[in-house]
């Protein structure tokens, strides 16, 4: 009987290598959701933990029965009830103003990079990760104070004569959008820099040299090869600030509303489990299915 063939193995390899993120997924991405999926679906009750199951075991009349309840009373209430949706609503509007804001910042700094001497392009890169090697806490109540009433903003702006009377930043909005757009500027900036990073010189310089101006050729030229770089930045901003908590917690006080913030009160002020878990299922929905059509419809359009 003869022994697997190199095609065997071919076969065998290929199907390890598909089955390790496969398996990476199903693990820490798979059985979470369905875990969350299923609290959402239970009863609130005070009890450790405080749901009921699912699944049960039920004797009548001296008959055993299997008794399933779905709770579907946690999604209805994220919709009848206006702070979810508020939150909803604020946590989009917030996160893409910091998407915005942090494409704005990190398009120049990215191109700068990518345009500088490959000596200095280390150093830069060095820079821009460097704040990850420090806690996100602490690098967030850094910003409490520099931002608060006595702290070093105000300072600077007050000891140049450039106000009179203390700026009010923290416990805003504006703060809690400085704070996104400085946590997560990194993640912007990176996946940038990697694109303009293999954008040929020469293309601009052709355009230049047929009567092109420079900013038209980079809105023409630079604009449209970055962007999957943009795209991909965007959405490394725009997903976990959506979710973000840390940040509307420290720096925007009680009157920043965030869904991050409202499913942490559910789940541990309230203690109210199931209708957290529902909060993050349907947090995760609104931000898995525009992204998957998104995908989608790139794809359709390289096949055309």
């Amino acid at each position: 009987m003869s022994g697997p063939t190199d095609r065997d193995r071919l076969a065998l390899g290929r199907l390890l290598l598909i089955a390790v993120p496969f398996a990476w997924l199903t693990l820490f991405f798979l059985l979470p959701f369905l875990i969350v999926l299923k609290l959402s679906l239970s009863e609130p009750a005070l009890a450790q933990p405080p749901y009921l199951p699912i699944v049960e075991w039920v004797e009548e009349a001296g008959e055993l029965y299997l008794a399933i309840r779905l709770r579907v009373q946690n999604y209805l209430t994220l919709v009848e009830d206006g702070l979810y949706l508020a939150a909803f609503a604020s946590s989009l509007r917030i996160a893409a103003t910091a998407t915005l804001l942090a494409l704005l910042v990190g398009f120049p700094i990215a191109l700068g990079m990518a345009r500088c001497s490959p000596r200095v392009r280390p150093f830069l890169l060095l820079a821009v990760m460097l704040p990850f090697w420090t806690s996100f806490l602490i690098r967030v109540y850094a910003w409490m104070g520099i931002l608060k009433d006595d702290g070093l903003l105000n300072a600077l702006l007050l000891g140049l004569g450039l106000t009179d009377r203390p700026l009010v930043i923290l416990n805003t909005e504006a703060a809690v959008l400085i704070g996104i757009v400085y946590s997560y500027l990194p993640f912007m900036i990176l996946p940038i820099f990697a694109n303009l990073e293999k954008h040929d010189p020469s293309l601009l310089e052709a355009a230049v040299d047929l009567g092109c101006r420079p900013f038209v050729a980079f809105w023409r030229i630079t604009v449209p090869l970055a962007r999957p770089g943009i795209l991909a930045g965007c959405f490394l901003v725009f997903i976990p600030a959506v979710g973000e908590f840390v940040v509307p917690d420290l720096l925007g006080g009680a009157d920043t509303l965030m869904i991050g913030r409202t499913l942490w009160l559910e789940f541990f002020a309230n203690r109210d489990w199931p209708l957290a878990s529902a909060v993050a299922i349907a947090m995760l929905l609104v931000l898995v299915v525009p992204i998957v059509l998104f995908q989608r419809q790139q794809a359709l359009a390289r096949l055309r």
